[in-house]
């Protein structure tokens, strides 16, 4: 039997959270900062899909902010998707209800913002005993000293801060993996 660390991702213990990547947020974002989110956060939905990893999107207050960008959505063969107005997703019944019914342990994390939303989601799952990783090239702020300070706020409570590129090859695990050949494309 073979061992591994407990702060590595599996693919069946896993669940990519995007968390609300809409259209008037990414707006309001830097244009290179909300594209490197839109691409990897992107990369990670193709590969979660592939992975047969269930993929939760959250809006916060769509009304107002618009819908997920549907070059995200169309990357997922079934996307639950998720209205929020609370800022983190644990406070939200149907966010806790879905990932209690997936009974996975680890949630990954992308999206915006990182130091309102993905900050307390992050806290809050963490508290709930929930082993949360934050990919930290496909989150991002208005402002760098707030995503900063978020990653590094996230980093002292004890949650994993990790890459596009460690996610995927985490869940391959092998170079073997039936999915390597495609999957490792997403990375070149």
């Amino acid at each position: 039997m073979q061992h591994h660390h407990p702060d590595l991702l599996l693919s069946d213990n896993s669940l990519f959270v995007v968390i609300d990547i809409q259209e008037r947020l990414v707006a309001a974002m830097p244009n290179d900062v909300a594209q490197r989110t839109i691409k990897q956060t992107g990369r990670l939905l193709t590969a979660a899909t592939q992975l047969d990893i269930p993929v939760l999107i959250t809006e916060q207050y769509p009304r107002g902010l618009g819908s997920t960008l549907s070059q995200l959505t169309e990357k997922a063969d079934s996307v639950t998707v998720i209205d929020k107005t609370s800022f983190s997703c644990a406070k939200v019944d149907g966010f806790m209800q879905q990932l209690d019914a997936m009974e996975r342990q680890q949630v990954i994390l992308s999206g915006m913002e990182s130091h309102i939303c993905i900050l307390q989601t992050a806290l809050d799952l963490k508290a709930k005993g929930v082993q949360v990783f934050v990919v930290e090239d496909a989150v991002c702020s208005r402002t760098q000293t707030n995503n900063l300070n978020a990653i590094k706020r996230m980093q002292q409570a004890g949650i994993i801060i990790t890459s596009m590129e460690s996610v995927l090859f985490e869940w391959l695990a092998d170079a073997k993996h039936a999915d390597f050949k495609t999957l490792s494309k997403l990375v070149i």
